[in-house]
């Protein structure tokens, strides 16, 4: 089981940045592309008032600061040098659609009304670069709450329409026991989910985004590693069932530490995707290579783990 993708975290919204310039993002990609990294993912172009390529749409509508260097260019222009596919993340606005209001006072229609720009936007500066390869949803969701499947049918229609079809990606996480998230406001949904409720909470989502999205990343890091596998099963029967491409996302930092974020043990990390190819998963993405597994990572961790990652690959242990 090999890591194939990897997000791109470019406003660094709970984990330091890293401050590189071309040069150290050029020699990160080409660290990413020895090990068999094919394609990146941006994970968002921009959450709240940063952004992450000079929008006159986010400066003009959401007041977003002006950034000093347009990543989104030279993210595509890398790309495109070292033979990879790029999926391009939408903006975030942190407020009009957060769980914790989403559904009870979530304004869903502003934040898609904004990103509907922000894709127009996009596609007409960036469309003609060889690695645009397709979207990411950046609003990350758990359970069918509020106007979750309206908001993703709607982005993902909007996203093939302006590109001609172009893939679609979601990355959702699962609300299990380490799910420390303080966006649940509903107390009913405090406790973890049951697999059942899971499987029945998502067959209910893939059948309202028929026809929008392509691509499903499940989050690994939410449930105990002992009952991983039975969701990683769940994710795939109804991938397979509503005909979407499922993948696993192998988180790459630590959730079981009290500090984040870490990078992962690398036991860790391997018993994630040894479960992933047992439940038939064939392809994985990691958030994310940059801080927790690239050698030139402010955390020095990060690169003995990609060296434990390399010799895996190259000679997998038994």
């Amino acid at each position: 089981m090999k890591i194939k993708a990897t997000f791109l975290d470019e406003i660094s919204h709970d984990i330091p940045h890293q401050n590189w310039s071309e040069k150290e993002w050029d020699a990160d990609f080409a660290h990413m592309k020895a090990v068999g990294i094919e394609m990146v993912v941006l994970i968002r172009c921009g959450y709240k008032r940063f952004i992450s390529y000079p929008s006159e749409t986010l400066v003009n509508k959401e007041k977003c600061f002006m950034p000093l260097v347009d990543l989104v260019e030279l993210f595509l222009r890398l790309s495109d040098k070292y033979g990879m596919q790029f999926y391009f993340g939408l903006y975030d606005s942190g407020r009009y659609w957060v769980e914790a209001d989403f559904w009870k006072n979530g304004n869903y229609e502003r934040e898609v009304a904004i990103n509907k720009a922000v894709i127009e936007e996009v596609w007409e500066k960036y469309g003609h670069f060889s690695s645009f390869s397709g979207w990411y949803l950046s609003q990350e969701c758990s359970r069918n709450n509020g106007k979750i499947v309206e908001m993703f049918a709607t982005l993902g229609k909007h996203c093939k329409a302006v590109s001609g079809g172009l893939p679609v990606l979601i990355s959702p996480y699962i609300d299990g026991k380490k799910n420390h998230s303080e966006l649940v406001a509903d107390k009913q949904l405090n406790g973890p989910i049951t697999t059942e409720a899971h499987e029945r909470e998502w067959n209910q989502i893939f059948e309202g985004i028929k026809g929008a999205v392509d691509i499903v990343a499940f989050q690994d890091g939410h449930v105990d590693y002992d009952e991983l596998v039975d969701f990683l099963k769940i994710n795939k029967r109804l991938c397979d069932k509503h005909s979407l491409q499922c993948w696993t996302n192998s988180e790459t930092f630590d959730r079981d530490m009290p500090i984040r974020f870490l990078p992962i043990k690398w036991e860790k990390l391997k018993l994630k995707l040894e479960l992933a190819a047992e439940a038939g998963i064939e392809n994985a993405i990691t958030f994310e290579f940059s801080h927790f597994m690239s050698p030139q990572s402010m955390y020095l961790s990060a690169g003995h783990l990609y060296n434990r990652y390399k010799e895996y690959i190259i000679a997998p242990n038994p």
